[in-house]
């Protein structure tokens, strides 16, 4: 190797950049024509570390992060027919600036990935586009128009009619888990999604005003939402066994968790639908008809039989829309005619907006299928 080569610090076809190595292709010298200005600082940096830490900075849920991640190491890992295979630990560790000329979706890597994706269903593989066009456009790619997106599915589970409900109220009662009871109360009467009822705080619940605020619901709203003094008396009667599990708590998140498990850390979905599980056998429902979002989709349809408006149960259930919330509910044709009496006695509303994309926040709103 040459004095001049060693001068400009190039050592082994690596070029070294204040301390560290970065590892680029060919194309590396041009790194400048073909990276975005405002990722040449972050050029020698793994890409999916970088990557990651911007989805923290917009503030993308624990559970987007991971499912964005899930896309993006199928994506990484996908190799073309003239490439050595990766795994994902060589895959995610490549430099920001390499990876961008991999990342190409003119390459054919892209038609390689959708290839491997194709017989999963059509809600997941839009989820996995959607992750993998954030991907692309952080590194300044243009997501291909010829993209397919499969039709999808909108299916919305179907609300408990009223004698399930009373199984369920029942059998939550009969359950030896603590924290059934006020967990199914909660839900039926306030319509919190899942996620939002975990990230509830003691300090977050009035029990005098009978509400509670939700902080950093979906899209990072906060909302308030009521409950009734039956909410009161279940939350009443779980006091005592969080103060026990409370002794046992070993980290600063769940200090302040108003649910927590028997280890004394603040509760998760997965944990709820597993108690959710164990309630429809109890309740003897199957499995299959009864979910945490199934009961927050029970909260909204009996509001509405009961003469709610939508506008209120749209602001009640946190939809960006009052459309979401038109599709949301399957509305009968006896409640239908209800609705409709009801409201030639009331002054006709006007129209509402609502041009959005009602669709992809309905689809936010199914739960995720159990493996």
């Amino acid at each position: 190797m040459s004095r001049e080569s060693e001068k400009n610090g190039e050592v082994g076809g690596r070029f070294a950049v204040e301390g560290r190595f970065e590892t680029l292709s060919t194309y590396g010298a041009d790194i400048g024509s073909t990276l975005p200005l405002r990722l040449h600082r972050l050029s020698v940096l793994p890409w999916f570390e970088c990557w990651e830490g911007q989805l923290r900075t917009e503030k993308k849920s624990s559970h987007t992060i991971r499912a964005y991640s899930i896309a993006a190491r199928g994506f990484a890992t996908t190799s073309l027919p003239d490439e050595e295979v990766l795994d994902w630990e060589a895959a995610k560790g490549i430099a920001v600036g390499e990876f961008h000329a991999r990342a190409n979706p003119n390459s054919g890597r892209m038609d390689a990935w959708l290839n491997g994706i194709s017989e999963l269903r059509p809600a997941t593989v839009n989820a996995r586009i959607a992750a993998l066009s954030h991907l692309l456009k952080w590194f300044g790619h243009s997501v291909p128009e010829w993209i397919q997106r499969p039709a999808r599915k909108r299916s919305l589970p179907r609300p408990l009619g009223r004698s399930e409900v009373l199984k369920v109220r029942a059998a939550a009662k009969r359950l030896e888990d603590p924290l059934t009871n006020p967990i199914v109360t909660m839900i039926l009467d306030t319509g919190l999604r899942v996620s939002e009822l975990c990230n509830l705080d003691i300090d977050d619940v009035d029990h005098d005003d009978l509400s509670a605020l939700v902080i950093g619901g979906k899209g990072e709203k906060d909302r308030t939402v009521l409950f009734t003094k039956v909410t009161t008396i279940a939350l009443e009667s779980w006091t005592p066994i969080r103060v026990m599990r409370e002794k046992i708590i070993d980290d600063g998140d769940s200090e302040r968790a108003l649910f927590l498990s028997s280890r004394g850390r603040r509760i998760n979905p997965r944990s709820v639908q597993k108690l959710i599980d164990r309630l429809a056998d109890e309740a003897d429902i199957p499995r299959s008809r009864l979910s945490p979002h199934t009961l927050r989709h029970t909260f909204a349809t009996g509001l509405l039989e009961r003469g709610a408006d939508l506008v209120t149960i749209q602001r009640l259930l946190g939809h960006a829309s009052i459309a979401t919330t038109r599709v949301y509910l399957e509305i009968s044709d006896q409640t239908l005619r209800e609705i409709y009496h009801r409201a030639q006695r009331l002054p006709d509303p006007e129209d509402l907006n609502m041009e959005t994309e009602v669709i992809e926040e309905i689809e936010a709103e199914l739960p995720l299928p159990q493996r």
